[in-house]
C-alpha cells in the first residue's frame, strides 16, 4: 500500500512553507535580491536550511515565485475592489484604498512588486511585464465603460500613465516617517488626479 501523509503532516508542511515564504518577502524587502542569502531567511522564518532546499532548489526560484504569488495578491485586491462600485469615482478611490491599504500594512509586499529584483532576476522580466499588463487592464476598464463621461482618449495609454503616477505615489508612501495617517490623504489625491486626468464630467458623488 502506497505511503500517504496525514491531513496534520500536510498542514505542518504547509504551514513551514507559508513561514518561510513570508519571511522571504520580509527579508528580500530589506536587503534586496543580491544581499539576502537562503541562510538569512531561513534564520528569519526559524526553519532548517534543508527545508528551503525541500521547496525551492534555489534563491532564484523562491523570488519568482514570491514575485507571481505577491502580484496575484494585489491584482486581485484590485479588482475586487473596483468590482464592488458601479461609478468611476467609486471604482478609482476604492481601487486606490486597497492599493494603499496594502502599501501601508503589507510593505514588503510592495516593495517586493515594485523595487526587489529589477534588473537583477532575468527569469522575472516576462512576468513583470505580465503584471503589469495585468494592471493596466484592470485600470482601463473603469476608464472604458466611463467613456461618455470623459474626454475622447486613448483609455489604453491613460492607464498605463496612471500605473505609473500611481506607483510614484506609493513608493513615497512607502518612504514617509507617518504612512498610516498619510494614507487617506493620498487615496483621495490620487482620485482627484485621475478624474481630473480623464476631464470626468459625471457627478462625483452619486
Amino acid at each position: 500500500m502506497p505511503y500517504r501523509s496525514s491531513e496534520k503532516t500536510r498542514q505542518k508542511k504547509d504551514a513551514k512553507r507559508t513561514m518561510m515564504m513570508q519571511a522571504a518577502v520580509r527579508v528580500f524587502a530589506e536587503k534586496g535580491y543580491h544581499a539576502a542569502t537562503i541562510r538569512d531567511i531561513v534564520a528569519a522564518a526559524q526553519v532548517a536550511i534543508g527545508t528551503f532546499y525541500f521547496y525551492f532548489p534555489d534563491k532564484e526560484t523562491l523570488f519568482v515565485h514570491l514575485y507571481e504569488e505577491t502580484a496575484d495578491f494585489l491584482l486581485q485586491a484590485i479588482r475586487q475592489a473596483i468590482g464592488s462600485r458601479k461609478t468611476l469615482p467609486q471604482q478609482v478611490a476604492v481601487g486606490l484604498q486597497a492599493y494603499v491599504n496594502i502599501a501601508v500594512y503589507e510593505p514588503a509586499v510592495v516593495q517586493l512588486l515594485l523595487v526587489g529584483g529589477v534588473g537583477s532576476v532575468p527569469a522575472l522580466a516576462a512576468r513583470r511585464i505580465e503584471f503589469r499588463e495585468k494592471l493596466v487592464r484592470i485600470w482601463q476598464r473603469p476608464l472604458d465603460d466611463a467613456k461618455t463621461l470623459i474626454a475622447p482618449q486613448n483609455t489604453r495609454r491613460t492607464a498605463e500613465a496612471l500605473v505609473g503616477g500611481y506607483d510614484e505615489v506609493i513608493l513615497a508612501l512607502l518612504n514617509h516617517p507617518d504612512d498610516a495617517s498619510e494614507a487617506a490623504t493620498a487615496v483621495h489625491d490620487m482620485t482627484q488626479f485621475t478624474l481630473r486626468a480623464v476631464a470626468y464630467t459625471g457627478s462625483q458623488y452619486p
